[in-house]
């Protein structure tokens, strides 16, 4: 299972493509209450805190890593007092940074971008490599938002929806892509809700969020696509951010179209 976050979204993609309905033949409804009927849908909004934001300069890997650090501690304060809340048990994450991520670490298929965000379920641990592509012209809300959207993993992992996904099976490659785009989506949407909990960060404004939702222009190559298209993961990251609540966040549920 592919659980990348690239540089790639941001900088390589160029085309944008039109979500399209589908027709009956390709809606693939998924149908295991343990992720359309998940308990996180009902815990009610995150619970609003702050989070301030290390500086990060050009190329200087050290502070971006602290500052990845950084947001990481705010995630985990505002998700285990979340879970906690609704009686959950909850394990923190493990960080680890990398200068190049070993090809078959947790048995991925690691690529060779220079910087890329990994979530390895069997250990609970989030590992980053920052590369040029991320420290040349660094942007922290970019790296924020990968922060908080990959974290989102970790949250499926901890509220049995990781498992669950596991257990899904398929027909067509189609619906095995598409079942891979649910559980993209879904963290993408829990990194919006968390930001939201959190807004607005410093100083920070609309034009800044709006400017972090500019980076995502175009769409995956192919019809094997493990994201959705540009304008359907900023769709999902925008209903998170609307309310905070990940209840915004029920991807297993969404049409066929919605998760494109």
């Amino acid at each position: 299972m592919k659980l990348l976050k690239s540089a790639a979204l941001a900088c390589v993609l160029t085309a944008s493509i039109a979500v399209t309905a589908p027709t009956a033949a390709t809606a693939y409804p998924v149908k295991d209450p343990k992720l359309t009927k998940n308990s996180l849908y009902d815990m009610g909004a995150l619970p609003m805190t702050t989070c301030e934001e290390p500086p990060i300069k050009r190329n200087n890997r050290k502070l971006a890593r602290a500052y990845l650090n950084a947001v990481i501690a705010c995630l985990e304060d505002t998700w285990e007092q979340h879970l906690w809340n609704a009686g959950m048990r909850y394990e923190k994450v493990k960080v680890r940074h990398m200068d190049r991520i070993p090809k078959n670490y947790c048995g991925f298929d690691v690529g060779k971008e220079d910087s890329q965000a990994w979530y390895c379920g069997r250990n609970g641990t989030l590992v980053f490599q920052l590369g040029k592509g991320w420290l040349d012209d660094p942007y922290d809300l970019w790296l924020f938002d990968t922060a908080a959207s990959m974290y989102g993993y970790h949250v499926q992992k901890q509220v049995g929806i990781a498992t669950a996904i596991d257990k899904l099976r398929h027909g067509k490659k189609a619906e095995y892509y598409e079942q891979e785009r649910r559980e993209s989506l879904q963290t993408e949407c829990l990194g919006g809700a968390f930001i939201k909990s959190v807004w607005p960060i410093g100083n920070r404004t609309t034009d800044d969020w709006d400017e972090l939702l500019d980076l995502f222009v175009g769409d995956e190559p192919g019809d094997e696509r493990w994201y959705g298209k540009a304008s359907t993961i900023k769709m999902w990251i925008k209903r998170g951010f609307a309310t905070g609540d990940p209840a915004a966040c029920n991807t297993w549920t969404a049409s066929s179209s919605e998760v494109a």
